[in-house]
């Protein structure tokens, strides 16, 4: 893999020095890896918003756990395995409903499908968070795709950072307070599920969806 830089200079990934190209760029230390290590944590950024974070963490880093590890520290079976760099599950759906919800609740922000980074958005005519009641269903995409919803998608800071056309803004964090849904014992502001392949094979776009 080839990793590019702003500044047109790049890298491979095998190449001997590679982590120190990184370290440099990053100024810190960098290593790239092809496994994560068991209970690897990231640096979570929590934003200056009230009543956001269920753990009451405002303008600060915290320090959490992810990956297999999340789960096992909390008795519950994986839906990852160990060794992966996925934060807690495989797969992240979102449907227009939503989209369409939190542009009313902020309706000068623009909730564009790009922000919330899903590997599949559904074109749904219902208004409202209609994913929330997905949860322990199935999902049938196309003709042979079946998908698990398993847990409502909590939001952290991301959704709001600027990316591309899209400026920063809070208000887009505003809005998904309107969703707080009990996750794991705790409420946070949600947009979309989390779900797992049960089937897997092709997905196209314009593929009927359907729930079973």
């Amino acid at each position: 893999m080839r990793i590019d830089f702003a500044d047109g200079d790049s890298v491979l990934s095998d190449a001997p020095d590679a982590d120190a190209v990184l370290s440099r760029f990053f100024e810190r230390d960098v290593e790239l890896a092809r496994a994560a290590q068991h209970g690897y944590t990231i640096d979570q950024y929590h934003p200056d918003e009230e009543n956001y974070d269920p753990g009451g963490h405002r303008d600060e880093v915290v320090e959490a756990r992810f990956g297999a590890a999340f789960f096992i520290e909390r008795g519950l079976p994986s839906a990852v395995p160990e060794g992966s760099f996925f934060d807690l599950f495989p797969l992240s759906v979102l449907t227009t409903s939503s989209l369409e919800q939190l542009s009313e609740f902020q309706p000068q922000s623009r909730f564009d499908p790009r922000r919330f980074r899903m590997n599949v958005i559904v074109d749904t005519p219902e208004r409202g968070f209609v994913e929330n009641e997905w949860v322990g269903r199935t999902l049938a995409i196309g003709e042979d795709v079946r998908i698990g919803v398993a847990l409502p998608d909590p939001r952290c800071v991301m959704p709001s950072l600027a990316q591309e056309d899209l400026p920063n803004d809070t208000g887009v964090l505003k809005a998904l307070r309107h969703n707080r849904i009990d996750v794991v014992g705790s409420l946070y502001p949600c947009a979309g599920v989390y779900a797992v392949a049960e089937a897997t094979g092709t997905i196209r776009v314009d593929d009927r969806v359907s729930l079973i």
